[in-house]
């Protein structure tokens, strides 16, 4: 490796930590209280160095943003290795599950920082946020259609929103567990999906 080919990749791994730490700590902080400081320590890179990768805070935001959107691509590839669609949405929930201790205590991470940006006076990272938002329901909707059921997008729309309600209310009453019991409602709402007429929510 030459020496500018060393300097590349120390430049790469530094900006990987810094989206990656900024994903993590907005999570955790929240956007308002998040300083560009705080991404630069929690990525173990000086301040100074942050500005090289990164000129704004707003940038920070949007690489947390295809940071959250890189880790629901791994996730939904892996899920897409399981051979039935009913099967794949089941461990999506129980993913979620899995995330319960987090969830209690921060929220998701793109509904909690969608919700945020939202309020802000100027405007595109919300809509960044919501199309994060979107290819969760876009690979959970084309799991219904292949199980042949009607109305995919608005099954995926009920879906998706059961997890975010959960995970609001898992947070709002620091309750993990709350995760668990409406995971369990959400597996047995998909698989009555099969079994029965369809109903307009979780059963």
């Amino acid at each position: 490796m030459t020496n500018s080919e060393r300097v590349s990749a120390r430049g790469a791994g530094k900006r990987q930590r810094l989206t990656a730490a900024a994903a993590r700590v907005l999570h955790q902080q929240g956007v308002e209280r998040t300083t560009i400081a705080d991404i630069a320590a929690a990525a173990d890179v000086p301040v100074g160095n942050v500005y090289y990768y990164f000129k704004t805070k707003d940038d920070l935001i949007q690489a947390a943003l295809t940071e959250h959107a890189g880790h629901l691509a791994e996730l939904t590839d892996a899920l897409d290795g399981l051979p039935d669609p009913l099967q794949r949405l089941k461990a999506l929930v129980d993913a979620w599950v899995g995330q319960r201790d987090v969830a209690a205590r921060y929220g998701c991470p793109t509904g909690t920082l969608a919700a945020e940006l939202d309020k802000r006076v100027e405007g595109g990272l919300d809509l960044e946020a919501g199309k994060v938002i979107r290819l969760l329901l876009d690979w959970t909707e084309r799991q219904f259609l292949e199980l042949g059921l009607p109305g995919p997008g608005d099954l995926a729309l009920t879906f998706v929103g059961a997890y975010q309600g959960m995970s609001l209310l898992a947070n709002a009453l620091r309750d993990p567990e709350i995760m668990t019991r409406e995971g369990a409602r959400l597996t047995r709402w998909l698989d009555s999906l099969t079994a029965r007429d369809i109903t307009p929510g979780p059963a």
